[in-house]
């Protein structure tokens, strides 16, 4: 069936029609709108299912039968490159629904305007419903949205978190059929899951004004909820903060005059909500808080459990943040939200979801749209270093999830990514002529931003993730059967290894160092790309990654990490980047020496704040403030239990695997690895035999 998209009819309402493509792009935040459509169908046969297939621009809140049923819809993505012109693609949600009975009725409230920088518009306003619904006789009937919808314009709905119910919302008109701009492709993900947090009821007396606070025993990711109950002029004004020390916060405010609800669109991060109330009637009012918490669906609940309980509420903290990260794609943070150009965050967010909640349609998703950002730039991403860290995050995604046909999906943006980049190669075979050498590390050295450093300091780290992303090109090259690019990239590997160990390691000091001293063409140099230092450095970062990407021979990279870790390497580095410290110390079998001793970097930020992951270790700057909602330090979730079992995924959705199994000095640990067949379960006592249980489809190979 073909989609048929609605909205408020033009004539009617000509200045609510168009609005900006999303917040990245500079255009004024004009023409905010809430529409609200409803549509009842009265059948003569009794329900048996339906499916749904829904979206809406820019965001939307869908009930059926007056039950919240789909929030959406899913995030194109995006970067924070190319925002002057709507994307070319946009998604539908599609799912099935059991209502009881015979009837359906449909409303909507949908949110004309980017407001958050995760929401990307077609730059004009339209929903989109259809569904094919299946009755107990097994016939079927197929109904979609069109101008027998009704459709008002809600004046409710002032600005972005800003509700008055004096000015009310206009009659229910017929809606208008619109030209289908969107062409929505179909989400790879279901809808989001909601928990609501309500709290106690509030009484106010007449003209009372009183404050309150309501603390949360996590920082959730949710939207405001309200309930009234007056007779006169409520005001409301909800402010949302993650930790109760914090100054920032972030308000929605609105006011009743009669009783009704109040439901907001904005995402929240929040660990307290701090609501301020007026009565400002004759009459006593009662007044209900909440947060509807909400985040991608989880059938699986899998849980690595120690001895240790230190580790354990590392493990909780890690997993909490990175459950409600998880929305209609990976987030940074839900105080954030931002696109997603921020392909570390999600590499190690999908690596955390292997040994949590084990469904990857998520991160396959994230993987496709990371692929259709670099068709519509031509190969280039904001974060250059993120780029080839998608190509990383293509593999170990199909290796987890087994999933061929992302493969070949993604083909054309990985040629066209490898391309761009085989431009950027100079006569020293290393590359020379980036637009930019970021993103390193959320640190500063010496003053200068590791976010976008000169080349000095993030050259090496952007040649060794080329060198990772060639590797790893490689081998998606021959699992498609692409011989000739396979040995191409081998070929680009060979020679690339050779530059960075020629042109980039000091033999004398015996370690590798950021960047060389060259200067940079002018014509190069912008913001994100300032001139070159002529200070050469020796930090922590490249001597990781070398050790990491193996870029170094196995002794070489032993001998780093023992530098790194005893602190002989100058630098400190975020728990983001400390991911690959982890994999390089689990590489090079030193599993059992540092793991535990790398993961107590965690316990005094998890010490000083256990309701949710701070962003990074140490502030990089005097001024900032880290977030509580950050899952992109949350590593410990994946790379202790991978370190504990000694994982290898040697064929893809884990139809073989080898384990090794270690305590790394524990007394006991109990690991949970959800695959596509059911949980691999391997529990360790202190003296004890390995026990270790796993589906009969995964054949299970174990090294004592």
């Amino acid at each position: 069936m073909k989609d048929t998209w609605i909205w408020l009819p033009k004539e009617k309402y000509p200045k609510n029609q168009t609005t900006r493509y999303n917040t990245l792009n500079g255009m004024p935040a004009e023409n905010y709108t809430v529409a609200e459509f409803k549509r009842e169908y009265l059948f003569r046969k009794t329900i048996k299912s339906v499916q749904l297939r829904v979206s809406g621009d820019t965001s939307f809140q869908l009930f059926c039968n007056e039950e919240i049923i789909a929030t959406g819809p899913a995030s194109v993505g995006g970067d924070f490159l190319n925002n002057d012109q709507a994307r070319e693609w946009f998604y539908a949600t599609e799912f099935d629904i059991t209502p009881n009975g015979n009837t359906l009725s449909f409303f909507a409230r949908v949110q004309m305007m980017p407001v958050q920088m995760c929401e990307f518009s077609k730059g004009h306003g339209g929903f989109m419903l259809s569904a094919k619904v299946i009755f107990r006789d097994d016939s079927c009937e197929y109904i979609t949205t069109d101008k027998e919808w009704l459709v008002r314009y809600n004046r409710s709905y002032l600005e972005p978190c800003c509700y008055d119910e004096t000015f009310v919302p206009d009659p229910f008109v017929s809606a208008e059929e619109i030209e289908d701009v969107w062409n929505a492709e179909k989400a790879w993900i279901p809808p989001r899951s909601e928990r609501p947090i309500i709290f106690n009821e509030i009484t106010l007396a007449a003209h009372e004004e009183l404050t309150v606070d309501f603390p949360l025993d996590m920082i959730y990711a949710g939207f405001a909820y309200l309930k009234v109950d007056t007779q006169g002029h409520l005001h409301a004004e909800l402010a949302f903060r993650e930790l109760d020390i914090e100054r920032k916060r972030f308000q929605e405010r609105a006011m009743f005059t009669s009783a009704g609800e109040y439901r907001g669109f904005y995402l929240h991060s929040a660990g307290l909500i701090t609501v301020h109330l007026k009565n400002d009637s004759d009459s006593e009012a009662r007044v209900t808080v909440g947060l509807i918490t909400t985040y991608y669906p989880i059938g699986i609940n899998a849980t690595t459990v120690t001895n240790d309980e230190g580790l354990n509420q590392i493990l909780d903290v890690c997993k909490h943040t990175l459950k409600y990260c998880r929305q209609t794609h990976h987030l940074d943070s839900p105080r954030h939200c931002e696109p997603l150009a921020c392909t570390g965050d999600y590499y190690i967010e999908s690596l955390m979801t292997a040994f949590s909640f084990g469904d990857m349609r998520l991160a396959e998703f994230d993987v496709l749209r990371t692929a259709e950002l670099l068709r519509h730039h031509d190969g280039i991403m904001f974060h250059t270093t993120y780029s080839l860290i998608w190509v990383r995050m293509l593999y170990d995604v199909y290796m987890m999830g087994g999933n061929y046909n992302m493969l070949l999906q993604c083909r054309d943006a990985l040629n066209l990514l490898l391309n761009r980049f085989n431009g950027y190669i100079g006569n020293n075979d290393l590359i020379e002529y980036a637009p930019d050498y970021m993103f390193v590390d959320w640190i500063y050295i010496d003053g200068i931003s590791m976010h976008h450093p000169p080349k000095a300091l993030g050259q090496t780290v952007l040649n060794m993730f080329y060198f990772m992303a060639l590797t790893y090109a490689e081998r998606i090259y021959a699992v498609i059967g692409d011989k000739s690019s396979s040995l191409q990239c081998q070929d680009r590997v060979g020679r690339l290894k050779a530059a960075i160990n020629e042109h980039l390691y000091d033999a004398e000091k015996k370690m590798y160092f950021e960047g060389l001293n060259t200067p940079v063409d002018e014509s190069l140099i912008k913001s994100m790309h300032p001139q070159n230092t002529m200070k050469r450095y020796y930090l922590k970062h490249s001597n990781i990654m070398a050790a990491y990407t193996s870029v170094c021979d196995h002794e070489t990279a032993k001998m780093l990490i023992d530098k790194i870790i005893s602190d002989e390497i100058e630098g400190d580095v975020q728990p983001y980047f400390l991911h690959y410290l982890f994999e390089a110390i689990y590489t090079h079998g030193l599993r059992e020496q540092y793991t535990l001793k790398l993961l107590d970097r965690w316990k005094p930020s998890i010490k000083e704040c256990s309701k949710g992951l701070a962003e990074g270790f140490v502030a990089p700057e005097p001024t900032y403030h880290f977030d509580h909602s950050h899952a992109w330090g949350g590593t410990p979730l994946y790379s202790l239990p991978k370190a504990l079992i000694g994982l290898s995924i040697d064929e893809p959705s884990y139809k073989k695997i080898t384990l090794n199994p270690s305590l790394l000095g524990l007394e006991n640990a109990r690991i949970e690895l959800p695959t596509p067949y059911g949980m691999v379960v391997c529990e360790m006592k202190k003296n004890s035999l390995p026990v270790i249980t796993a589906p009969k489809e995964v054949d299970v190979k174990i090294i004592e």
